[in-house]
């Protein structure tokens, strides 16, 4: 699938992550901001696991890393930008 899926991977991690995190309605994070986050996550993973060898395009590897790391990042993002 290349960059365009990894994006819209990422894209849709930063979207369902910010909706389903318990701190979403007491967070200043905004959708976009979670969206970036997400598709930053996987773009950042991606370019990491192509640069030190972990995997190449399309192995079977990358989607798991790019989702994990994606999904960690939104949560972290909306977890720092709450109101607490």
């Amino acid at each position: 699938m290349g960059w365009p899926g990894i994006l819209a991977l990422g894209a849709v991690i930063g979207l369902a992550g910010w909706w389903l995190h318990p701190l979403r309605r007491s967070s200043r994070a905004q959708w976009w901001v979670a969206l970036l986050a997400g598709l930053l996550g996987a773009g950042v993973a991606r370019m990491a696991g192509n640069v030190v060898g972990l995997f190449h395009d399309g192995d079977m590897l990358e989607w798991p890393v790019c989702t994990a790391v994606a999904l960690v990042a939104v949560a972290v993002t909306v977890g720092l930008l709450s109101r607490r």
